[in-house]
């Protein structure tokens, strides 16, 4: 109960907060949700949850803040530089996939619901803009062909817009985190095989 709350470290107290807060907002919406049901759901009591964080504004934007770094977080170990070029798209893509898939809450805070808010188009626009440089990297070290250099970023964009269409579609249960993983891996594989021929065709 919010009344017989157990001292806890603030770090920890913290997350406790926040993933209340992911699964409130997730299921009610960021207008209405309220302030009350989030500390009932992290059974800590209001005036303890307005200490920690003084607007429900400052609260939503530090669920987008720490949810935007595990996005991230979930998908670095695809930087391997052991593992080959291919490799490391499959590995982004699955490991992206898997976590939207096994963190429904994030994915609709995150994506679906902070992007509708203009107050905070530009902070998620930042963790996009890192995922996009991250994919255009691994598409670069996927391909020898010089001749899409300056299109990787472009192609990355396509990727990740595609890749956020098909969670909506795994969040919905139509369709699995592999099977979306092989999907958008194709469409990666042909977006590149298609510029090659482009370019042999030009020779």
């Amino acid at each position: 109960m919010a009344g017989g709350t157990k001292r806890l470290p603030r770090a920890v107290r913290e997350q406790q907060m926040l993933d209340a807060a992911v699964v409130v907002f997730s299921r009610n919406g960021f207008h209405d949700a309220s302030m009350d049901a989030i500390a009932a759901e992290a059974e800590i009591s209001k005036p303890m949850l307005y200490l920690y964080y003084g607007s429900k504004d400052e609260l939503f934007a530090a669920c987008i803040s720490r949810e935007g770094v595990r996005f991230l977080e979930a998908i670095t170990p695809a930087g391997d530089p052991k593992l080959a070029p291919r490799e490391q798209l499959r590995m982004a893509l699955v490991s992206f996939l898997n976590f939207v898939d096994e963190h429904r809450d994030s994915w609709q805070v995150l994506y679906r619901q902070a992007i509708a808010q203009q107050k905070f188009v530009a902070q998620v626009a930042g963790a996009r803009e890192r995922m996009i440089e991250m994919t255009a990297k691994l598409l670069e070290s996927s391909t020898k062909n010089p001749e899409v250099g300056s299109n990787f970023t472009i192609m990355a964009v396509a990727l990740i817009g595609a890749g956020e269409a098909v969670a909506d579609r795994l969040v919905e249960g139509e369709i699995s985190a592999e099977e979306a993983a092989d999907l958008l891996e194709n469409l990666a594989w042909r977006g590149l095989a298609g510029k090659k021929k482009e370019s042999a065709g030009a020779e």
